[in-house]
């Protein structure tokens, strides 16, 4: 089983990080990621973020942790236990990654015009942005 962490990351407008996926599952989505054998949820989240974003969490909160059993990744794995966190303080510039095509700041109402990556549609939903 395959654990995953992800963040909801919001700007003083209010707007969310999204990014545009380069790799499968396709869609946009939130940063996110697996977390690596013997890190904590927590660890995998400040990694991830910082490798898909460049920016440095410094306060969370976590928001769900769920198995979702129909989520696949690219390595071929179905069924992946989340740990979503909202982002309460952050700092450091947004950069792209190598994962991501594009990666820009999301108005609320204008989720719902993305073509969003499965699982996020199911948070987005869940915390009925969505």
């Amino acid at each position: 089983m395959h654990k995953s962490a992800g963040a909801i990351i919001k700007n003083k407008n209010g707007e969310i990080l999204m990014q545009d996926r380069a790799q499968f599952p396709p869609g946009w989505a939130c940063p996110a990621g697996h977390i690596k054998k013997g890190e904590t949820p927590e660890e995998g989240l400040i990694r991830e973020v910082e490798e898909e974003t460049g920016l440095i969490i410094l306060e969370y909160k976590k928001i769900f942790h769920e198995f979702v059993e129909w989520n696949e990744c690219s390595k071929g794995v179905r069924g992946h236990d989340w740990h979503v966190f909202e982002i309460l303080k952050w700092q450091g510039e947004v950069r792209s990654s190598r994962e991501a095509k594009e990666m820009k700041w999301v108005k609320l109402q204008e989720l719902k015009n993305l073509k969003l990556e499965k699982v996020w549609g199911y948070w987005f939903k869940k915390l009925k942005i969505i």
